[in-house]
């Protein structure tokens, strides 16, 4: 059984996210999804509310596919937590070029730590390719309609906190 790992702070996931979870199916037998702890960002979401809410999108991505996907928190390193549920491939998105950079870097490291794990990029779907987490939140946080880049669920979830001020 071939697993991949696509880990991500997914706060909040967006349809750019979905999009790679879907094509990342066809790759793998097994697709954990891997929800970073990363105390050096502020999540505008906890832990469990992100866990939640990529829960909620996959669900509808397992009855299509009937593939196995499952949410893994974690604060490691991500080689470790590759390790760790025994992924042999890193799946990541990208968007553009600026993401290139960053995610080269990362691969060599990750490879320098351990070679058996390949790293896989999927460049995102055309309509999908300006979706960040960050700048859905700006958006969101101005009172602008994010219908476009995130699932519904998620949309009401980010007009509820801000709401609340």
């Amino acid at each position: 059984m071939r697993t991949g790992l696509y880990p991500g702070t997914f706060d909040p996931i967006t349809l750019g996210h979905t999009d790679i979870i879907q094509r990342a199916m066809a790759l793998v037998d097994r697709l954990v999804i891997g929800v970073a702890i990363n105390r050096g960002k502020s999540p505008l979401f906890s832990l469990e509310e992100r866990v939640a809410m990529v829960e909620a999108e996959i669900a509808p991505i397992i009855a299509k596919t009937g593939g196995q996907i499952v949410v893994h928190p974690f604060e490691n390193l991500l080689i470790d937590c590759a390790r760790d549920v025994g992924a042999t491939v890193i799946v990541r998105g990208l968007r553009a070029v600026a993401d290139f950079e960053y995610e080269f870097q990362m691969v060599g490291m990750n490879r320098a730590m351990d070679a058996s794990i390949e790293t896989v990029f999927m460049m995102a779907d055309a309509r999908r390719q300006a979706i960040a987490s960050k700048l859905v939140k700006e958006i969101a946080r101005l009172g602008g309609d994010v219908t476009k880049f995130v699932p519904l669920a998620v949309r009401d979830a980010l007009i509820a906190r801000y709401e609340q001020g």
